[in-house]
């Protein structure tokens, strides 16, 4: 008898609150999802928040993932008459918010699109069908009566070219789509417990504003010339109101931090085609994790003067394929061969694929560079089939890679800095020897440690440093699983020379070495000496590393007799 494997159905359920006078949310709680849009983990679900305003005319801002068609349209009609919708406001186009455009034209034919010129450009391309718009841009104001005028800020790159922000001038509510928001799915409308979504909150930043953080600096200061913000309407996770200045603050923090970065690489792509969008942004996430800016471009709709500029000044190229033939390639066309008459032998470089079928080919494109004298700053990416885990993972660690090579230099400058007395006192604080083994899905990912320490009894805990740009760090959020596996004194050298090298992007840690499968799905190495099963609670962000602190749920020790090893150094500006 064979058995039949469970068939899990996803939560879906939908909520609906009045946040201001005249208006409410439509909540679509996504209970259970675990990724999003396959490049990051998710631990607490997410949501897709919509809104509806009443004035003397009524708009409704955003809708929802197509998969909440029956439930949102279903909500959607009980809460209001749609007949009576007369304005539909795209704060972007990607499909999770507008998915369900389509369908709202179809019972409101007569309804105007209010978007940015570049989000209607988009919308002509998937609706395939006329309708009635309004193209909007900083300044503009639309005023639905009864006080409700509501007025936009651009906000493009935030992190899709076509967005922009809307604010109701009398509920002093400001929607923002993907801007401020969180993948954390819970029954609360608001953002009441700061210490449950910060976690969240900031780990969406990371992924999706960081690599955009010269944007979102100037959408903060477009937003200085509106009025008090009370409200902030997010389209992922709780709205914003306890917390409101705390949390913008921290985008600015973050921001101002990344756009300091004393070197920057220019991510050019090609969006709404392939899957150029999430490559790019899971490259930029790689990037970022070193401290090195990044500025990122859309072939699609870039003005070839600010291809031109970025291109001169960035340190570091990356080009995600855009197509040859279609709607943009000719825009596009031009934009590559700007960047290659603009660019210089002190560049680095790095291509990847967008998998659309109709790529330009990056290898005339490599061929071209390096005769210009460029630096290949990880291989060229070919995407060959449908983008997994294991692929925005390639390009994450491409991405990081690059961004080492960009700061080599400053990371040697900054070594011998330290004063040397000062040095080799703190190279006299010694550590063991561990091996920190995680996986996730697909991906799978070890890391050498020796900055490890018992941290609590109760419950038993212990603390890791993890630097920043380690490729584990994205597997060590709070809530993953992992095994930290302790060497032995006489039977280290092979496995700590195994882990110490330097893996090209996307490789097996694990390939020929002996593991094991712990409870909590994380690798335990045979050869170990002992290990310990955890699970992350907390980080505190450092300047160069996360002090990650983890539950021990569960051990084991392989060998009673054996001595852990034991890791002296004789300075302290490295491991």
């Amino acid at each position: 008898m064979v058995a039949t494997p469970e068939i899990v159905t996803p939560r879906l359920t939908v909520a609906t609150a009045e946040i201001a006078p005249d208006t409410k949310t439509i909540r679509s709680l996504d209970w259970d999802r675990s990724r999003f849009d396959i490049e990051f983990g998710l631990q607490n679900g997410t949501t897709y928040n919509s809104f509806v305003i009443e004035g003397e005319k009524t708009a409704l801002v955003d809708t929802s993932h197509a998969k909440f068609r029956s439930l949102y349209l279903e909500t959607l009609r009980n809460t209001i008459d749609i007949a009576k919708i007369d304005y539909l406001i795209i704060s972007h186009t990607e499909p999770d918010h507008s998915g369900l455009v389509g369908d709202i034209l179809d019972m409101v034919p007569e309804v105007t699109v209010v978007a940015s010129k570049v989000a209607l450009q988009f919308l002509e391309g998937f609706l395939h069908r006329p309708f009635n718009r309004l193209q909007v841009k900083s300044g503009d104001t639309l005023d639905l009566g009864n006080g409700h005028v509501i007025e936009f800020v651009s906000a493009p790159n935030l992190h899709w070219p076509d967005t922009i922000l809307s604010y109701d001038r009398l509920t002093q509510t400001l929607f923002t789509c993907d801007v401020f928001g969180m993948h954390y799915c819970s029954d609360s409308t608001y953002d009441e417990n700061l210490s449950a979504i910060e976690a969240d909150y900031h780990f969406y930043y990371e992924c999706l504003m960081a690599p955009n953080a010269r944007s979102v600096l100037s959408a903060l200061k477009r937003m200085e010339t509106l009025g008090d913000i009370t409200t902030i309407a997010t389209g992922h996770g709780p709205l914003l109101r306890y917390h409101v200045e705390e949390l913008t603050g921290r985008y600015e923090k973050w921001s101002q931090a990344q756009a300091k970065a004393e070197t920057a690489v220019a991510v050019f792509y090609f969006s709404d085609y392939g899957y150029s969008d999430r490559l790019s942004q899971a490259i930029a996430l790689g990037i970022t994790k070193t401290g090195v800016a990044v500025e990122m471009m859309d072939l699609k709709s870039a003005d070839i003067h600010e291809v031109r500029a970025l291109a001169g000044t960035a340190a570091g190229i990356v080009i995600v394929a855009p197509p040859i033939s279609g709607l943009g390639a000719e825009a596009a066309e031009t934009a590559v061969s700007t960047i290659l008459a603009t660019v210089g032998d002190k560049q680095v470089v790095g291509l990847c694929e967008s998998g659309g079928g109709n790529d330009l080919s990056v290898y005339p494109l490599q061929v071209k560079l390096t005769e210009l004298g460029l630096k290949q700053g990880f291989p060229a990416i070919l995407i060959k089939e449908t983008p997994n885990e294991a692929t925005y993972k390639l390009c994450e660690e491409s991405g990081t890679d690059m961004g080492q090579l960009l700061g080599l230099k400053k990371a040697i400058k900054q070594m011998k800095s330290l004063d040397s007395d000062l040095d080799k006192a703190l190279g006299r604080i010694s550590g063991g020897l561990y091996i920190i083994t995680a996986k996730k899905g697909e991906v799978a990912s070890a890391m050498l440690a020796s900055w490890v320490a018992q941290a609590s009894f109760e419950p038993l805990g212990l603390t890791i440093a993890v630097a920043k740009d380690r490729a584990i760090e994205a597997l060590m959020q709070v809530g993953d699983k992992f095994v930290l596996n302790v060497l032995a004194e006489d039977n280290y050298q092979a496995l700590m020379k195994h882990f110490l090298k330097r893996f090209p992007p996307g490789a097996d840690r694990f390939a020929g070495i002996k593991t094991q499968t712990a409870s909590n799905g994380s690798p335990i190495l045979a050869e170990s000496v002992a290990y310990l099963e955890c699970e992350v609670v907390t980080r505190m962000e450092l300047t160069d590393h996360h002090v990650v602190y983890a539950s021990v749920n569960n051990g084991r020790v392989s060998d009673p007799d054996a001595r852990p090893a034991i890791h002296h150094r004789k300075v302290g500006n490295h491991y």
